[in-house]
């Protein structure tokens, strides 16, 4: 008897970098059973974290495309991977750029082509408007359509198709156990960074972008060191905006109480040290690094333009932009000062549906599924 092969996935990223989408691919990936998924990341030359070892390692593979910035290069390479590769599924990433690879693949033949959406839009970002314009395209040349969470989902097809059931919602997988809460892991990490036991760290981990809203971020943070002499800030990422956060903590003199430690993988004793975590976004998608931050115990202030979807317990707490950075600051100084014992959050995360290994298995089954209705 012929043993059966794996099935063949694309997974689309676009620009692999330090992030959320990075992070959720990776979790489907480490958990596929590779006896029956085989997975190729296909990647555009300038990413900046693309994990090549510890991918091959597991049994995947990397391709390096030309940057969708080229984007007749682009989808030129895409083609050469599909056409020798002969893929099973396409597993498209990046949102409203899904319509280009959906194209090609749709061309090479590949039968089962999944179009996720992982992200929304804000007025306020000049990219919006390519998003909106390219949004109207979002259904074309998918065989299945797929959000991490309800709004992202509505957001891009639409809601008949999302209320017709025609949209899967696979939710936003963290790993839930590596992330629970460890005392050791906090206290270390807080000795590490020279912060002491009864004092504020307040963090933020993700892309100094518009999207992300730094400069509010920046407003937050001044406000709180004016509040609490305690307060210390604990800052990772890197992006456009960073030269310009760097300035604003100088000339608004606490620059000497943030911990700027620039683009980092090993995130996960950061989440431990830290007491709160901010997200003050325009938008997003289903955010991976509030995900995190609760399930490490955290308190977790977001902007009320991120989806309820993500506070799965009382640690997620949402604020208006409009209230303002001083508001903002007396609320996180709050909840800080009220007394409370930390512990994980793990069972919860897994209870609401947010743990990578069963996500993964789930999402294994839907590839399997989606193969066998085409025949």
């Amino acid at each position: 008897m012929v043993a059966k092969r794996p099935i063949k996935v694309a997974f689309i990223m676009g620009k692999m970098d330090s992030g959320g989408k990075k992070t959720l691919a990776m979790q489907y990936f480490l958990n596929f059973d590779p006896a029956k998924v085989e997975v190729h990341f296909i990647c555009d030359s300038d990413s900046n974290a693309v994990p090549t070892e510890e991918i091959e390692s597991h049994g995947g593979r990397v391709h390096i495309i030309a940057p969708y910035q080229n984007i007749v290069k682009n989808m030129s390479d895409m083609a050469e991977v599909f056409k020798r590769e002969r893929f099973d599924v396409l597993h498209a990433y990046n949102s409203t750029m899904n319509l280009f690879p959906l194209r090609v693949a749709k061309k090479c033949g590949i039968p089962v082509r999944i179009s996720e959406s992982l992200s929304m839009a804000n007025e306020c970002e000049p990219k919006t408007m390519v998003k909106l314009i390219l949004r109207r395209f979002s259904k074309l040349y998918a065989t299945h359509y797929m959000s991490c969470g309800e709004d992202c989902g509505r957001w891009q097809f639409g809601d008949a198709l999302f209320e017709a059931g025609k949209v899967d919602v696979f939710k936003t997988a963290i790993d839930s156990r590596k992330n629970a809460f460890n005392p050791a892991l906090r206290a270390k990490t807080r000795a590490e960074l020279s912060v002491a036991d009864d004092e504020l760290l307040v963090g933020f981990i993700g892309r100094f972008a518009a999207q992300k809203n730094p400069m509010f971020l920046m407003e937050i943070l001044g406000e709180l060191c004016k509040l609490n002499p305690k307060a210390k800030l604990l800052l990772i990422g890197d992006g456009e905006y960073k030269e310009q956060m760097l300035t604003y903590m100088d000339t608004n003199g606490f620059a000497d109480r943030v911990m700027y430690l620039g683009r980092r993988e090993d995130i996960v004793g950061f989440y431990q040290a830290m007491d709160c975590f901010l997200l003050p976004s325009l938008y997003e998608g289903l955010p991976v690094v509030g995900l995190e931050a609760q399930c490490a115990g955290a308190d977790v202030f977001f902007s009320t333009e991120v989806t309820p979807e993500v506070a799965f317990c009382e640690l997620g707490h949402f604020l208006p932009l409009a209230d303002g950075a001083k508001r903002w600051a007396a609320e996180i100084n709050a909840v800080f000062l009220r007394a409370k014992d930390r512990h994980s959050r793990a069972d919860e995360c897994i209870a609401a549906g947010f743990d990578s290994r069963i996500e993964a298995l789930r999402l294994q089954n839907y590839y399997a599924n989606a193969m066998a209705k085409m025949g």
